[in-house]
């Protein structure tokens, strides 16, 4: 009992660096960077709230723990923006790194149920990850919107890159949010 607690712990201590990952995202009231802890249990808010937008079958029991695991690997891997420019290949890597160091802190048990939940989200196959990614992805256009345009000025974004990066995942997994959202993203970028 004593080594599992030990691992747990462990796992626990190493997950509090997370609050210190900043992300490109600025809070809606624009005074500073959101960090990955921050966006993470952010997200879990949204998924729980719009709960009623999820597809059939889409457990939101698991959506929550999808959403509080999944970037856990921003730890050591750091954030990479949905508009920055990045080495895909790279990321995957690190993060697949980054999975196998952090969860590999656990009990054996927990490490592959965590695991599995984690790659089940970067899937994005499941009816629940597809939920989940569909959350992950409209909560920064929501704070973009609220502080000015946030990271969409930093790194140029058009409504189209926006609607391909960010519609696409939004619309498979919560249609009706996207269909809500569009009209004021719209009148944001043609302002």
């Amino acid at each position: 009992m004593t080594d599992r607690l030990d691992r747990q712990i462990a796992f626990l201590s190493e997950a509090d660096k997370l609050k210190s990952v900043l992300r490109a995202s600025r809070l809606h009231d624009n005074s500073r960077f959101e960090n990955s802890a921050e966006h993470s249990w952010h997200i879990m808010l949204f998924a729980l709230v719009l709960a009623d937008q999820a597809g059939p079958g889409v457990r939101i029991d698991r959506v929550l723990r999808m959403l509080l695991l999944h970037d856990t690997v921003e730890i050591d891997a750091g954030d990479n923006p949905i508009h920055g420019t990045v080495d895909q290949a790279a990321v995957e890597a690190a993060e697949q790194a980054a999975a196998d160091r952090l969860f590999g802190l656990l009990p054996a048990d927990q490490e592959a149920a965590f695991r599995a939940l984690w790659e089940e989200f970067e899937a994005g196959e499941s009816a629940d990850a597809v939920f989940a990614k569909s959350i992950d992805r409209v909560q920064t256009p929501l704070a973009n919107l609220a502080n000015g345009g946030g990271s969409w000025t930093e790194y140029d974004v058009s409504f189209e890159q926006l609607e391909a990066r960010v519609g696409r995942p939004v619309r498979r997994g919560a249609p009706a949010l996207w269909d809500w959202l569009t009209p004021r993203l719209r009148a944001f970028f043609d302002t």
